[in-house]
């Protein structure tokens, strides 16, 4: 509801006619609500793919209730908090709802943590039970010293999916030869179809779950580079796929299959959000993309799926378009390609059209916001270059260091305020208290455009941001530039101190063409940007450090380079 409070928002008079200024987020339900809603609506659809196999909703839904009977039986309850460490494996989407059924939190965990950094984030959070695909395993076994759980529950990769499943299974453990030797104490492990059958023959939990309650502990660097964690409530989430579903319009419509190809990891918010809850509740089928990086794999299940939206970030597409075959991939039946994580470049941008015929639909979203803030609306004509409009129901302002607004067209660091905005940081207050300003806007710590009609445009991280002799640099104008050079596969710029101009800028190159030179690439710069802004350093370098969901570590880039 608007109030006296509420700041302008110029982005409304922009809005397509069926699009709300306000959702009734007192009207929302809980995840649970969202289960039930469409196993009864939609019971014989699938609702997840993978390696070739479905599951239908009503699958999911027995498989789901099971594993919560299961948990209940552990003597776990509301508030419990059960971890979950595995990539898109049809395991995990069942976890999932297991987990919120009953009653208990979830905390994803990226399952490339090594055992260091998995002991903090299980004894950060108070992980009771922790399900893990059986390739990590041995992780989970060499941190044990360290950490206290009651259980642990091995996944197979085809759990779910029946006899194939079992037969991916045995591939690979002994063909592939996958799963890396592990052992547990007597006692400790279940495997997770063997839980399902425990809990089957179990009365399910009745827990009264409401909106407020903690959902998710989903952890994330923040704007201080410490990991914590995000407490997504119920309702944080239920907001954030209401307001995307009002915003892009796909329906729950009888007539066609809508597939989304979810190639991020469902341990990453935006998948999480954006392309498991969200097509679960319009009655859609996520696709599984397990090992996404097996790019001719990814291509070949894309020429085989008749998929009718697809999502990802700038890294992934760039790969995709390089991949032998993309190009053969049929895009007839894709209602849109959504964008998030990172900012998408321009010559990805235009070239993914190129191949495809479908401009990139460019969002934006935290951890800490359950993701989306802004999103374009879809049926672009071509790439906007900015993150579109905020969604219902979210303010927006720009302000300065001193908490100032400012004007449009002055940069500023993103401040944004919403029911998909996080309820805190687990344990944190302090953190909490210095993400949060006095009326309530969580500060993003990116810095941002916002424009006379309410669209918003990212410049760059505020800590990624560069000084050189007093003049602000951000390195996505200088990526954007040098990946348009054809001799560039990607690239990543970071600042070094120098003694002359306090700081100077570096640039990491991975080279599409060898002969690519060092002078021929700052000249190629140097002819669309401003001589402050020219790397004084490049670096080729066979790849760039990336997290497992693509988006580049600038932070370690920093750390190897040195003063210039």
């Amino acid at each position: 509801m608007l109030t006296d409070r509420t700041p302008a928002r110029p982005w409304l008079s922009s809005y397509p006619p069926h699009v709300p200024a306000e959702i009734e987020v007192d009207r929302l339900g809980t995840l649970v609500d969202l289960f039930e809603a469409s196993l009864s609506q939609f019971a014989d659809r699938p609702a997840v793919q993978c390696f070739g196999a479905q599951m239908s909703y009503a699958a999911v839904g027995q498989s789901a209730r099971d594993l919560a009977s299961w948990l209940a039986a552990q003597g776990l309850g509301k508030g419990d908090r059960v971890a979950l460490m595995m990539p898109n494996v049809p395991a995990y989407p069942v976890a999932i709802f297991g987990v919120l059924l009953a009653g208990c939190t979830v905390v994803n965990v990226n399952p490339l943590y090594t055992p260091r950094e998995l002991t903090a984030q299980l004894n950060d959070s108070g992980a009771r039970i922790l399900v893990v695909l059986e390739n990590f395993a041995h992780t989970v076994a060499d941190a044990l010293p360290e950490i206290a759980l009651d259980r642990v529950v091995v996944a197979g990769p085809g759990d779910g999916l029946g006899l194939k499943g079992r037969l991916i299974g045995l591939a690979s453990r002994h063909i592939k030869k996958a799963v890396p030797a592990y052992s547990f104490p007597a006692g400790l492990a279940i495997r997770f179809e063997a839980a399902l059958k425990d809990g089957h023959g179990r009365k399910p939990p009745e827990v009264a779950v409401s909106p407020d309650d903690l959902a998710f502990l989903q952890y994330t660097g923040g704007t201080t580079g410490i990991a914590k964690a995000a407490m997504l409530t119920h309702r944080n989430i239920v907001a954030n796929v209401t307001q995307s579903e009002v915003w892009l319009g796909v329906a729950r419509s009888k007539a066609g299959r809508k597939v989304m190809v979810t190639a991020l990891p469902l341990y990453h918010i935006f998948a999480l959000t954006a392309c498991f809850f969200f097509f679960f509740k319009v009655g859609g089928c996520c696709l599984l993309i397990p090992n996404p990086r097996d790019a001719a794999g990814f291509v070949k299940t894309l020429k085989g799926t008749r998929f009718t939206h697809l999502s990802g970030v700038n890294t992934l597409f760039n790969l995709l378009l390089n991949t032998p075959g993309f190009d053969q991939v049929d895009f007839s039946r894709v209602e849109f390609t959504i964008a998030g994580g990172m900012a998408v470049q321009a010559p990805v941008a235009a070239r993914w059209q190129a191949v495809t015929g479908h401009a990139i639909i460019e969002g934006y979203g935290l951890s800490e916001t359950s993701p989306v803030v802004c999103v374009n609306p879809p049926g672009l004509a071509q790439w906007s270059g900015t993150i579109g409009y905020p969604l219902s129901s979210t303010d927006l302002v720009i302000r300065d260091l001193d908490g100032r607004e400012l004007p449009f067209g002055e940069p500023g660091e993103l401040c944004v305020r919403g029911p998909q905005v996080m309820a805190g940081y687990w344990k944190r207050p302090d953190e909490t208290a210095r993400a949060t300003t006095a009326d309530g806007f969580f500060r993003t710590g990116d810095v941002a455009v916002l424009g006379a009609d309410g669209q918003v445009r990212i410049v760059d991280r505020m800590k990624d941001m560069i000084l050189v002799s007093g003049f602000n640099v951000y390195p996505n104008e200088i990526e954007d530039v040098l990946a348009g050079h054809p001799g560039v596969l990607e690239c990543a710029v970071v600042g070094a101190e120098s003694e002359e101009t306090g700081e100077t800028v570096v640039a990491h190159v991975v080279r599409k063409d060898e002969a690519l030179t060092a002078e021929a690439l700052r000249a190629y710069a140097r002819s669309q940007l401003t001589g402050y802004k020219v790397p004084r350093r490049i670096v080729f370098r066979d790849t760039l450090p990336k997290t497992n969901v693509g988006k580049v570590l600038r932070r370690a880039l920093r750390d190897e380079t040195g003063p210039v």
